[in-house]
Formats: C-alpha cells, structure tokens, sequence
C-alpha cells in the first residue's frame, strides 16, 4: 500500500540500539503478565 509509509527490512537483518524490551501475554480466564527487561549496563 503506497500510502502506509513502513520502515520495512526484508530478507535481511539490521543492528539497532534497544535498551528496553516490553513483552505483554493475554491468556484465558484473566491471565495476563507483562514483563519489561532492560539491557544490562
């Protein structure tokens, strides 16, 4: 789609500096967690 504007990378793998990660699971029945890691200093 020409009008959605996406930094897409693909078939290749490129270095970014993340220092923080957020990871959400939604599970059935209410069980839910979120868990967010930091890189390690």
């Amino acid at each position: 789609d020409p009008d959605c504007d996406l930094d897409y990378v693909p078939g290749t793998s490129r270095k970014a500096d993340i220092p923080y990660a957020l990871s959400n699971s939604f599970g059935f029945g209410g069980t839910n967690a979120a868990l967010l890691l930091k890189r390690a200093e």
